[in-house]
């Protein structure tokens, strides 16, 4: 089999609280602990867990935002929290995210070229007219326009501004992006049509996508292998088809069971 594009080994992740008084030790809390996994390139992973399972802290180590306690995160054979700084920005080009909230991660006072260009300006160092010319390529794959690069982010639905996020990730052509939670703040409708053009964009440029999500269902359709995750720890991992129909272990039953008309694909 091929080398993995990412590989996760043995990740864990504490954080230090408030002391409750000053003589006190200062008391931690751990966030993730012992997490090992591999995605090859152009596969979909989804994570999924309830809330504080762990799910974004490993979308920040991933995406080496924090640095881990324990573990490495290896992308391309390369160990990311040990890249000295200008090595970790040129490798940023190959690695981009999707964030929940398709507003909250637009600047609302930068217009749409100047929010999709952003990385390829500070990563390559790109000039204006490449800026413009690849800003109107992205802006076209997820379905935009180029007239739209002089709006504002208030000016376009929840839809559209997630596409315009989708659209600054994929301007540097990554090879992988971590997509945290991207579609929960959107209504079903539209939910479907993002998915739908993650899925497009995957078979068109060969994305590979990490994707951390609460949701069941969306894994289920997008993802070609999941990890369940419990309050930092893997308790489960399988391709859908096998673990959403035959779930081992009770947590991820429960998960199951609280999601109204889920039913194992063979059923369906």
């Amino acid at each position: 089999m091929s080398t993995p594009l990412l590989e996760v080994e043995n990740l864990g992740k504490h954080y230090r609280l408030p002391r409750e008084h000053l003589l006190a030790a200062a008391p931690e809390v751990q966030a993730l602990a012992g997490v090992s996994f591999r995605l090859h390139a152009g596969k979909s992973l989804g994570i999924v867990g309830e809330s504080g399972s762990g799910k974004s802290t490993l979308a920040r180590l991933v995406m080496a935002l924090e640095a881990p306690s324990a573990g490495q995160v290896r992308f391309d054979g390369q160990d990311l929290h040990r890249l000295a700084p200008a090595e970790l920005r040129r490798a940023r080009a190959q690695f981009q995210m999707v964030f929940q909230d398709p507003y909250g991660s637009l600047d609302p006072r930068r217009t749409v070229l100047q929010t999709v260009a952003e990385p390829l300006a500070w990563l390559r160092g790109a000039g204006r007219v490449e800026q413009r010319e690849k800003a109107i390529e992205v802006l076209d794959a997820v379905g935009l326009r180029a007239a739209d690069l002089a709006k504002y982010p208030h000016e376009f639905s929840g839809g559209q501004r997630q596409r315009i996020a989708i659209a600054r990730a994929l301007i540097t052509r990554p090879r992988l992006i971590v997509a945290d939670e991207p579609v929960s703040a959107l209504d079903v409708s539209v939910q479907a049509q993002v998915l739908n053009l993650m899925q497009d964009l995957q078979d068109a440029f060969g994305v590979t996508y990490l994707f951390i999500s609460h949701d069941l269902a969306v894994v289920d359709l997008v993802c070609d292998e999941v990890i369940v995750l419990q309050q930092g720890r893997i308790v489960e991992q399988g391709d859908p088809d096998t673990l959403f129909q035959r779930p081992q272990h009770p947590y991820t039953q429960r998960l199951l069971a609280a999601v109204p008309g889920m039913k194992p694909r063979a059923a369906r």
